[in-house]
């Protein structure tokens, strides 16, 4: 079953509210990064630990919006960068703030997609343990535009870890064993000519991103 029509492009309708982190001073001329992540987790679904697939200093910006097409609630990790400002006080009163890469929640509602933005060409790991499913071209207006690539996660193998956005590396196969923040699945691919996307609006470039969702196995047809 293909995804191309699951990763929605959405626009922020939240709070404009702010508040300034290091990621959205970033320059949209941010250099192509090769180096491995350092594990940071971005997101959970239950056990599932979603960490980063591109290293930190190529991160540009991290935002989440919905799909609606059966992928699951994630939960990030960290303070949200465009909360409002009574929540913001309350969590600084409360002393609940989060620690973490700030994000942006990029419309309202649940929050089933993870975009980690990077510039195109920057090298993309396995956000997971696991094992590679599928790898199937992305089509965009009758063009390709990289691949989906689905990973089953070691600690929940009821669930596909889908990815997209990526120019998969020639030597993934499917059926390969895969570990976070050190196998190498592809490069970022440049999505923005075809798709406007939300993250441009916190990234100052033109929001190029992995695009990250969990789903139930059976729900994709996935043994």
């Amino acid at each position: 079953m293909l995804l191309a029509a699951t990763f929605a492009v959405t626009a922020f309708s939240g709070d404009d509210s702010t508040i300034v982190s290091p990621l959205t001073s970033r320059p949209s001329s941010a250099p192509v990064t090769t180096t491995r992540p350092e594990p940071l987790v971005l997101a959970t679904v239950g056990n599932l630990r979603i960490q980063s697939p591109v290293a930190q200093d190529g991160v540009t910006t991290v935002g989440f919006h919905g799909s609606g097409q059966g992928a699951l609630v994630l939960q990030p990790v960290g303070p949200q960068a465009n909360e409002g400002l009574l929540a913001r006080l309350w969590h600084r009163i409360t002393g609940s703030e989060h620690r973490g890469l700030p994000w942006y929640q990029l419309e309202s509602g649940s929050l089933t997609t993870l975009d980690v933005g990077a510039v195109p060409g920057t090298d993309v790991y396995s956000p997971v343990d696991g094992t590679v499913v599928a790898i199937r071209d992305h089509i965009v207006s009758g063009r390709r535009f990289g691949a989906e690539i689905e990973l089953r996660p070691s600690s929940a193998p009821s669930l596909v870890v889908a990815l997209q956005h990526v120019d998969p590396d020639p030597a993934l196969s499917v059926g390969e064993n895969v570990a976070a923040g050190s196998s190498k699945l592809g490069t970022v691919v440049d999505i923005t000519k075809v798709e406007r996307q939300a993250l441009a609006r916190y990234s100052g470039d033109n929001g190029a991103n992995v695009a990250i969702a969990v789903y139930p196995s059976a729900t994709l047809g996935v043994p």
